[in-house]
């Protein structure tokens, strides 16, 4: 029996996709003008005029307060992982960090945020850096070659 060309350009692709389970990892070196990064002194904060602001709309008593959500912040294997920028003390920068986690089949999972993370960590743990700052997260999409796929991004940094 001999199987039509169509039938091969279909099902090769998807039994390549389907197998297809890796990760990307890219690291771009620091200017030499990122290499150290101070902390910043504290501002005066200024008092506002209650005459001039208006006075918050009150919430409702059948609704509770919006909860503010904590910045995503975690230390594993002695290498911090944050979403925002560290202000407490001085770093230098060993470089920006890119990584990218992908979904072994259709059935699997999605990829998510901690697996980004532990990628990163590994990554930034190998440069010799304290922790991973400004990380920023892509979407879960479909790639042309995995089920899905979540990228993520951060400054791998030393303390002084």
């Amino acid at each position: 029996m001999r199987l039509s060309r169509k039938f091969w350009t279909v099902l090769l692709p998807l039994a390549v996709s389907a197998c297809a389970t890796w990760s990307t990892t890219t690291v771009k070196p620091a200017k030499s003008a990122e290499l150290v990064q101070e902390a910043p002194a504290a501002a005066p904060q200024a008092t506002p005029d209650p005459a001039a602001a208006p006075a918050p709309a009150p919430v409702p008593a059948t609704e509770p307060a919006p909860a503010a959500a904590p910045a995503a912040s975690t230390i594993v294997d002695g290498v911090l992982v944050s979403e925002n920028d560290i202000t407490d003390k001085p770093y230098k920068v060993l470089g920006d960090i890119k990584v990218t986690v992908r979904k072994t089949t259709i059935f699997n999972a999605d990829p998510t945020r901690a697996q980004v993370d532990e990628k990163l960590r590994k990554q930034a743990k190998k440069m010799g850096a304290d922790a991973v700052v400004l990380v920023r997260y892509g979407t879960v999409g479909i790639g042309l070659t995995s089920w899905g796929v979540l990228d993520g991004q951060g400054r791998a940094v030393k303390f002084d």
